[in-house]
């Protein structure tokens, strides 16, 4: 039985994270500016926002959703700005032959940046709650089968992150340099403009 939930919650987590968005973006830019490893920490601050939505969503926490989904203006404001400001620091660098060695403050940026730009969509729990609800894990009111099922949410983003950071790493080394600054300057404009368009979004109200 608890094999059977924490395996429930890895599809779950895999689920959430896979969806190609900003975030995916953002860690494969990271893989080809300073390599598998900062790719993997950007990646890991998502899995840890994820496991927050998953547990919101599997522990039925409506005092936390709630004003999540009260303050979504906010939040999403803050986001789009995070993204614009990443957009344009990856437009301004410059894409080394090899990526530089992660260091301990980098390694946070990257973590922190795509923990709050996850953190920061209320969508992000909407969508959590629809998958929680199409695999029966919605709800619970706490105790071991919820914190097995949030472990699992953990592992399976987690388990994403890994690989999308190693496929991106592996594409990095067949790459030219001038192709590389090329990508890295494409994906900061790819950044910039998702983040125009989570802002534009609330102008219109579209969200």
């Amino acid at each position: 039985m608890p094999t059977n939930l924490f395996f429930r919650g890895v599809i779950i987590g895999f689920a959430l994270a896979a969806p190609v968005g900003p975030v995916g973006l953002l860690c494969v830019r990271r893989a080809l500016a300073d390599g598998r490893h900062a790719a993997f920490v950007a990646g890991l601050g998502a899995a840890f926002a994820d496991t927050f939505y998953g547990a919101v969503a599997c522990l039925g926490l409506s005092v936390v959703s709630s004003f999540l989904m009260d303050h979504h203006i906010v939040l999403r404001i803050v986001g789009g700005i995070i993204l614009m400001v990443l957009g344009v620091r990856g437009l301004l660098a410059n894409t080394a032959d090899e990526p530089a060695a992660a260091s301990g403050p980098g390694l946070v940026k990257d973590f922190l940046s795509t923990f709050l730009i996850t953190l920061t969509n209320p969508g992000t729990i909407l969508a959590s709650m629809a998958v929680f609800a199409a695999f029966g894990a919605i709800g619970h009111q706490g105790g071991s089968p919820s914190m097995i099922i949030v472990a699992g949410v953990f592992g399976g983003s987690t388990l994403w992150w890994l690989v999308l950071s190693a496929m991106a790493s592996a594409a990095r080394s067949r790459l030219s340099p001038r192709t590389l600054v090329l990508l890295n300057r494409s994906t900061g404009v790819l950044l910039v403009l998702f983040g125009i368009g989570v802002i534009a979004s609330l102008a219109f109200g579209c969200l």
